[in-house]
Parts: C-alpha cells; structure tokens; sequence
C-alpha cells in the first residue's frame, strides 16, 4: 500500500553537489598551487626541470589520495576531479589571463579543465581504492 504513495514533497533525492565538502575542495586545489608557485618563485628552474615539476606533481597526488583516501570523504572520486577543475579555472584566471592574455587562455581553457579534471578523477579512483581497502563505506 505504501509502495504507491508519492514521496513528501520537500523531499528530493541528494544531488551529489550537495554532498559534497567544498572546503576541502578548495583545500586540495590550494595544495596544487605549490606547482605553480615553485615556478613563479624560481624554484623550478633552480632545483632543475623537468625533474621539480614532475616531482610536484606526483607529491600533489599523493597528498590529494592521502588526504581523501585516509578520511571518511563521501564523494572520493568527485571531491579531487572537482579540485582538478577548481584549479584549473584558478590557473587559467592567475596565469592564462594575467600572463598570456585572454585570446590565449580562451583557447587553452578547454585542455586545461580536461586535464585537471581528468588528474583528480585518477586520484579520487586511487583515493576510493585505499577507503574500500580500509573498509570505508
């Protein structure tokens, strides 16, 4: 009898946006700007390239995989690709815009987001890994 009564009607379905912790969103993309920063600094160029960006690069991921990985995050796999994107629009904003002009970062935008997004989805899936091997549901 119960099977055919509508649901209340404030009472919609969780939408994977809402679930998500958007502090630690912008958390993980802050972590990324270590990349940048390293360069804008002069640290790349001194400690050698391309040894210090790939080095960077692999240190952001683990920590991204860590930090999701070891806590009880709902969204693992969305959490980091939307860090990957909220980088990537804080990368075209700072350095696309500001060094390279509009016409540039209009046109590289789109390999930008698609490589970041792409990056914290390959961490989150590594991060869910590590939360299903420590029995995180």
């Amino acid at each position: 009898m119960t099977a055919n009564m509508p649901s209340p009607p404030n009472h919609r379905p969780e939408s994977p946006l809402h679930s998500v912790n958007w502090p630690l969103v912008l958390g993980l993309a802050a972590i990324a700007f270590v990349r940048p920063l390293f360069s804008i600094v002069g640290l790349s160029d001194a400690l050698g390239k391309p040894a210090t960006p790939i080095v960077l690069t692999v240190a952001i991921s683990l920590a991204w995989i860590l930090i999701v990985g070891l806590t009880r995050v709902r969204r693992p796999v969305l959490t980091p690709a939307l860090a990957g994107a909220a980088y990537g629009v804080f990368a075209i904003a700072t350095s696309g815009l500001l060094v390279r002009g509009i016409p540039v970062a209009l046109f590289g935008s789109t390999s930008i987001l698609i490589t970041n997004v792409v990056w914290g989805t390959a961490c989150g899936l590594l991060a869910l890994l590590l939360q299903r091997m420590r029995g995180v549901r």
